[in-house]
């Protein structure tokens, strides 16, 4: 029975790759209500013309037709728009994997796979939401809930969550994902007590000398120890990428970067993407992989460099393409309030009277991305609080000494001075920013950094003004992998309050619009192959009900999709039909 079952899915998948494959070396032209190329304002085409995976030609359906009379004409797009693949050069594969796996208990609504779930605006909501999900979960196991915030949720330590229970390890995972807040069950499973504050700044104490249940930063890998065994379940971890990989196709997307290769183990995350994405032909979107100076630091130690390299040139093996960049860290998050700012630090909130966390100090950055950086590895660095961008653009100022022409971008970006905008046009910057902070957080941050610095979240206008080339990123799984969404928010600066934060930093249509495609496919180094259509790059396109340019900011995430083409061949959202 299994062999006959076999071979029925064999069949079925060949009739599915005749239905949407061009056979090899036919030349397929797609007529569309218009082609949007993002090789200018301006540039909307009828048509565009394919053959084995690439893009022959771009321009009027008569020239098309005529310049390649032999082709098969496919009128599937006809009331359609076509737009340049999405890219999303800034996500998270394994704790994507984890968290879409895992319980919520999110802040506010919350995209995912199975559709919008509701947010729990307020403490009392958070905890009935807590009590609910404990309730039903099998007795005695170890209970992890993601989706705490405390600028929303309030303060949170082990009492809070002893009062919920004591009969288990229940583990809540701060939205940041860089943060966990422990009842004393799991303080005691996991082996943490104050002995541990000596040696990790993440296990603080409380007034009476014992944890206070809040494990973070430096402290996490020691958690995880323990903590792993339970959260990387491979069931899970299959059912979590599953649903992620749902969430990129209904959101148009057509390729991603891993930032952080390595962080999880190498082991671990090779066999999630061998066994769980597999190829672009078989999730529907490509992968490509940036390795992490730590991870790597730790695994190969002074081999690292040398490593990287043999697996961006293919001589030693990888799951997916890896990229000839790498991820730093300058300092910590910014959901979690562990961002470095400046003095007098932060104003209110759980980091109250502290200025946040260095990863890197800033007087050994740039020792730490010169090796890389000399070896032509190009520089992918999470840098968020405004102190942090100015040690992060002092080290690329180095740096640029070294080489001039590597690629050198900022991650996440979450504060930029006038200062440091400049800086970074002059130094030859880019910037991925995190497409959520404005939404999410642009109201709840004015407290914690003050009504100066409280202005300069994501200035995304002011950074393109300046010749700074800006793409959008999810950092998935913190914020839907929805590139639509994704530039509304940067379109608008609406936050979830219903306000908006610094109207002069809205992008403009076609900004936006460069921010998923062309932008994003620098800032993977990936420009001449992706992010655009004209001749000779990958036919990779996304298929809207509505040419975006032409529609209102606020409006965008409602432009239908109706799925992707993936190197020529059509991939419709899963009922869009053909």
């Amino acid at each position: 029975m299994r062999w006959i079952i076999a071979a029925i899915v064999a069949v079925l998948l060949v009739i599915i790759g005749w239905r949407f494959m061009p056979e090899r070396d036919e030349i397929v032209i797609y007529p569309a209500k218009g082609v949007v190329t993002v090789n200018g304002p301006d540039t909307i085409a009828e048509a565009v013309a394919v053959q084995n995976g690439r893009i022959l030609g771009v321009g009027a359906r008569q020239t098309l037709t005529a310049n390649y009379p032999d082709a098969r004409i496919d009128e599937t797009f006809a009331d359609q728009f076509i737009v340049p693949g999405f890219i999303d050069p800034h996500i998270h594969m394994v704790l994507s994997s984890l968290q879409y796996a895992v319980p919520t208990a999110p802040p506010w609504p919350m995209a995912t796979p199975d559709g919008m779930r509701d947010g729990y605006p307020t403490r009392e909501a958070f905890f009935a939401r807590v009590r609910a999900v404990e309730a039903e979960a099998k007795p005695g196991e170890p209970l992890v809930i993601y989706g705490f915030h405390d600028l929303v949720h309030g303060p949170l330590d082990r009492h809070d969550l002893d009062a919920v229970t004591t009969d288990r390890p229940l583990i809540i995972w701060h939205y940041s994902s860089h943060d966990f807040y422990l009842n004393s069950a799991a303080l005691e499973w996991a082996k943490i007590d104050a002995s541990l504050h000596e040696k990790f700044e993440g296990v603080p104490l409380g007034e009476d000398g014992l944890p206070t249940g809040r494990v973070f930063e430096d402290a996490v890998p020691y958690l995880l120890e323990t903590l792993g065994g339970v959260l990387m379940n491979p069931f899970k971890i299959k059912k979590g990428l599953d649903g992620f990989s749902k969430l990129l196709r209904e959101g148009g997307v057509t390729t991603v970067a891993d930032l952080g290769y390595g962080a999880f183990g190498l082991g671990l995350e090779d066999l999630n993407i061998k066994v769980n994405w597999q190829s672009p032909a078989h999730s529907g979107y490509r992968l490509y992989l940036v390795p992490e100076h730590r991870a790597f630091e730790k695994k190969f130690g002074d081999k690292r460099v040398e490593t990287i390299k043999d697996m961006v040139s293919g001589a030693r093996g990888t799951p997916a393409p890896v990229l000839p960049q790498v991820k730093f860290f300058a300092d910590a998050a910014f959901y979690s309030q562990t961002m470095r700012v400046s003095e007098p630090g932060y104003l209110a909130g759980q980091s109250e009277g502290s200025q946040g966390l260095w990863v890197i100090k800033p007087d050994e950055l740039t020792s730490v991305i010169a090796p890389y950086w000399d070896a032509g590895l190009a520089v992918r660095i999470h840098s968020n609080g405004d102190e942090a961008q100015s040690a992060t653009l002092a080290a690329l100022a180095a740096l640029r000494n070294r080489n001039q022409d590597l690629r050198f971008v900022i991650e996440h970006g979450g504060l930029f001075s006038p200062d440091h905008v400049a800086k970074a046009g002059a130094f030859g910057a880019a910037v991925s920013a995190a497409s959520h902070y404005v939404f999410y957080l642009g109201e709840a941050y004015q407290a914690p950094l003050g009504p100066e610095r409280g202005q300069w979240i994501s200035p995304l206008a002011s950074l393109s003004a300046a010749g700074v080339p800006v793409t959008l990123h999810s950092d998935a799984p913190l914020a839907p992998p929805l590139p639509l969404l994704a530039a509304s928010v940067q379109m608008t600066r609406a936050t979830r309050e219903g306000g908006v934060l610094t109207p002069s930093e809205k992008m403009s249509a076609y900004e936006a619009l460069e921010a998923i495609t062309i932008d994003a496919a620098y800032a993977l180094g990936l420009e001449d192959e992706l992010g655009s259509i004209a001749p000779g790059k990958r036919a990779d396109f996304t298929i809207l009900s509505e040419n975006p340019l032409v529609v209102r900011g606020a409006e965008w995430p409602d432009i239908g999709v109706w799925g992707v083409v993936l190197d020529g061949e059509k991939r419709p959202v899963s009922g869009a039909g053909d």
